[in-house]
């Protein structure tokens, strides 16, 4: 089993601090928005306030799955596989972990 070269717990931390505060920055422009009569269609400023709505849920969305990423990498440290590859089954080197904690595969498997 090889270490993560960073904390996944740290990892873990950061993403779902990242999480918690992309939603933050969503229900703040919600409530902003909610207000005002927003016309996204005739009003230039109700576009982007439609766009920057769909942006942010879109990263939180992302930042999600990092998230569930991170705590299945966990999982399998616990389990004590972390760092093995799971198409192959070989060591993941220390390089693509640093990279990528969350990785379940060699780079040879992942562009394969």
């Amino acid at each position: 089993m090889a270490e993560p070269a960073i904390s996944l717990q740290d990892v873990q931390e950061r993403t779902a601090q990242r999480v918690a505060e992309l939603i933050d920055v969503f229900d703040a422009i919600v409530q902003s928005s909610a207000g005002a009569n927003l016309d996204d269609e005739h009003d230039p400023e109700g576009a982007t306030a439609g766009f920057e709505r769909a942006q942010l849920s879109s990263m939180v969305e992302r930042a999600r799955l990092q998230l569930a990423e991170v705590n299945e990498a966990l999982e399998r440290l616990r389990r004590g596989s972390y760092g093995i590859c799971e198409r192959c089954g070989r060591a993941i080197p220390g390089e693509r972990l640093r990279a990528r904690p969350a990785t379940r595969t060699c780079v040879a498997c992942a562009t394969a």
